[in-house]
């Protein structure tokens, strides 16, 4: 069977696409950004790749269309397979019927931390044997690869039922506004964290809290939802309806942290009783909680607290998650996702923690949708307080960044032309300083040109 994707190149529909290939479909696909390093890595995998939306793409004939949440109507070859009739899928509900209907989904959702906890929670299975799938939006450096089919388990020399993928509130497609996750069918759920995010599609942040009540209602009574006690939105969410096991972490009533010591490791309490020390080199208490959160997940299909905390000593993190650049000449830079300020206030304090009262220097680029939007950025001087230099890339926002980092005016500076805002970062830093990156991006490669131009 031949399947054709639209928007193939953004890490969900490349993930989807690695999938089908390895299943057996004859897999092509097209978009507007085909290049490195998706496009290598989907052509090294023999999937052909085409550039644009040419209605001429018809001529392919596949068997059936499969359309990522990029496309919209009025996209050229979108409006000729309606226009002719042609047989078309959204990629969520196709990775549904074709992969996950007969697995043990484990979905992982929440505001921030779905790549590292389920890369977590993926190396935890992988490490006691159970050979997941997964699908995630990121490279675990534990696996080097995004995505994969479930390997046979030694044990037995049988295919893994497990399945592990990122679940992710933003839309399904434009013609099924629900959230992906709801296609999921998970029997295992996290719900890490909940706050207001894209702010392109949800009104507000009972809208999202809609859509994760929605996706706790295709929660079997026989599964298991993993809650943060912390959170009081998925309190919210929980109290509009839960038929499945409920397990918190946070709170003495489940897992929660105990003793956190300097060099990052802490104790792991089940009931308020210690179970064992992760002992790694994670930053900040929110990968604490997605350490707390892939561990319980993975008690659900049978791993004890003990072998998933020894696995998760040898988790190696996901590439941009406070992934170390280099070092140069005493100047040390880091580089990470974070992009919405919850995420950027968590990520330095979480590199505070390691560093002191070294000098930490946040580079940032308000790229998300939410971020273009202005809708967080009176939230953007108490994320960066911990930050002793910041830098803002202000270009192509519809909001002004000097105005909105006025509260922290004295260590803000804000730049829209990248050379003199690369030059104005290598002139203010000096040695023993730690440059953290912070994009959803690529930020036009700054990482390596500010390496390239210490001296």
């Amino acid at each position: 069977m031949h399947i054709h994707i639209l928007g193939i190149c953004g890490t969900f529909m490349g993930g989807v696409a690695s999938l089908a290939k390895a299943s057996g479909y004859k897999v092509t696909g097209c978009d507007t950004n085909v290049y490195p390093p998706m496009s290598s890595q989907l052509e090294s995998f023999g999937i052909e790749l085409i550039e644009g939306f040419d209605k001429k793409q018809v001529e392919l004939k596949p068997d059936l269309y499969v359309i990522g949440n990029v496309v919209s109507r009025g996209n050229p070859l979108m409006e000729e397979i309606m226009n002719q009739g042609l047989p078309y899928i959204s990629g969520p509900q196709w990775l549904y019927e074709v992969i996950l209907k007969d697995k043990w989904v484990l979905a992982v959702a929440g505001t921030h931390g779905k790549t590292t906890t389920a890369s977590m929670l993926a190396w935890i299975l992988e490490f006691n044997g159970f050979a997941p799938g997964f699908l995630i939006g990121g490279v675990p450096l534990n696996f080097d690869r995004s995505a994969r089919l479930p390997q046979k388990i030694k044990s037995n020399s049988e295919a893994s039922p497990f399945f592990v993928i990122e679940a992710d509130e933003y839309d399904t497609s434009f013609f099924d506004k629900r959230s992906k996750f709801v296609h999921y069918h998970p029997r295992t759920a996290i719900l890490n964290n909940l706050e207001y995010d894209h702010a392109d599609i949800f009104p507000d942040l009972y809208a999202i809290e809609t859509q994760f009540h929605h996706m706790v209602r295709m929660v079997p009574g026989i599964g298991r939802i993993i809650i943060n006690d912390e959170e009081e939105s998925l309190r919210r969410v929980i109290d509009r309806g839960c038929w499945a096991e409920k397990f918190y972490i946070g709170t003495q009533q489940g897992l929660s942290i105990g003793k956190v010591n300097q060099d990052q490791s802490f104790q792991v309490l089940n009931l308020g009783k210690l179970v064992g020390t992760l002992s790694w080199n994670l930053l900040g208490r929110h990968n604490r909680m997605n350490a707390l959160a892939a561990i319980a997940a993975s008690h659900h299909v049978g791993v004890t607290f003990e072998n998933a905390i020894e696995a998760l000593q040898i988790f190696k993190n996901v590439k941009r998650r406070m992934e170390y650049i280099g070092e140069k000449n005493g100047i040390t830079i880091y580089d990470d996702f974070a992009h919405h300020p919850a995420a950027i206030s968590t990520t330095i304090a979480g590199l505070r923690a390691k560093v002191g009262k070294a000098r930490i220097i946040a580079v940032l680029e308000p790229r998300s949708n939410t971020m273009k939007l202005g809708t967080m950025k009176d939230a953007l001087p108490q994320s960066l307080k911990d930050a002793d230099q910041v830098f803002c890339y202000g270009e192509k926002l519809s909001w002004n960044a000097e105005e909105a980092l006025a509260p922290i005016k004295s260590k803000s500076i804000v730049g829209n032309d990248m050379k003199n805002f690369v030059e104005a970062i290598l002139k203010e830093v000096k040695s023993g300083d730690y440059i953290l990156v912070m994009s959803n991006g690529s930020f036009n490669g700054i990482h390596k040109t500010l390496l390239k131009g210490l001296t």
